[in-house]
């Protein structure tokens, strides 16, 4: 175990070191979301009524689950880039721990996703987004979201692993991040919409995730339905996405040494 955690940590330093060597890297967990937050806070924040608060306010947990999804494509490019280049088989002729490749990859994801949250937590607050239930809510909201990057990451492991090509792993991502973000409670409220539509919305899991991080945060839900997610958005949110790690990363791990083993 601790040869296991010693490599993890050295893996997760390289990563760390690589994106510092190439900063452009970080334009898509930085720049994009911070776009998000100004074009849809300042421009459809006037346009967009939410019942019991401010848009703005309702906007941020969207905006910060939206960020978290896109773990699945940034990890699953450096997993199959990793495969493609012959770095993984340079491992291989070390005596390294397998998981750790994985896990080392999926735990630099998480600390990128830690940094896209600090940056658009300054920027909400700029534009006017606020905490409202104090410190440690705040903070079970952002380890929520965090579990959610997590999970992303190691979906896109997974992707990377069995799909491999640019083109077509840029192509799963987005067929799976599209309809999760925006079928959804993300940017709007879920109460103007067709019945059969909104319960659709309200049973995505993305938007327990969302639902609780702005329970949490003290900022409105204009939450409508009876759906379970719904009435408990924090502990479904936890749960389903402690279901996506249990479940995906075996499945990314058994999928790595099938491919190791090649």
């Amino acid at each position: 175990m601790a040869y296991a955690v010693s490599d993890t940590w050295a893996l997760v330093g390289r990563h760390m070191r690589h994106i510092a060597r190439i900063p452009e890297k970080l334009l898509s967990i930085t720049l994009m979301p911070v776009a998000y937050v100004v074009i849809f806070g300042c421009l459809f924040g006037t346009a967009i009524a939410v019942p019991g608060g401010d848009y703005r306010e309702y906007l941020m947990a969207g905006i910060f689950t939206q960020t978290m999804l896109s773990n699945i494509s940034n990890t699953a490019l450096g997993v199959a880039d990793d495969l493609g280049n012959g770095l993984v088989d340079r491992f291989r002729s070390l005596p390294m721990s397998q998981p750790a490749v994985l896990v080392g990859r999926t735990v630099s994801a998480l600390v990128l996703s830690a940094l896209s949250c600090t940056v658009m937590a300054v920027v909400g607050f700029a534009i006017g987004w606020r905490v409202h239930h104090g410190v440690g809510p705040a903070l079970a909201a952002f380890g929520l979201l965090l579990l959610l990057g997590f999970a992303m990451a190691w979906l896109g492991a997974l992707i990377g692993l069995l799909v491999r090509g640019p083109e077509a792993i840029s192509a799963v991502a987005f067929v799976i991040v599209m309809p999760l973000t925006f079928l959804s409670n993300a940017f709007i409220p879920l109460g103007g919409l067709p019945a059969w539509l909104r319960t659709v919305c309200e049973w995505n899991p993305i938007s327990a995730v969302i639902a609780a991080c702005r329970e949490l945060f003290g900022n409105p839900t204009a939450l409508t339905g009876t759906a379970l997610p719904s009435r408990h958005p924090v502990p479904m949110s936890v749960a389903l996405t402690l279901v996506v790690i249990v479940v995906v990363a075996p499945l990314a791990t058994r999928a790595y040494r099938t491919a190791v083993a090649r």
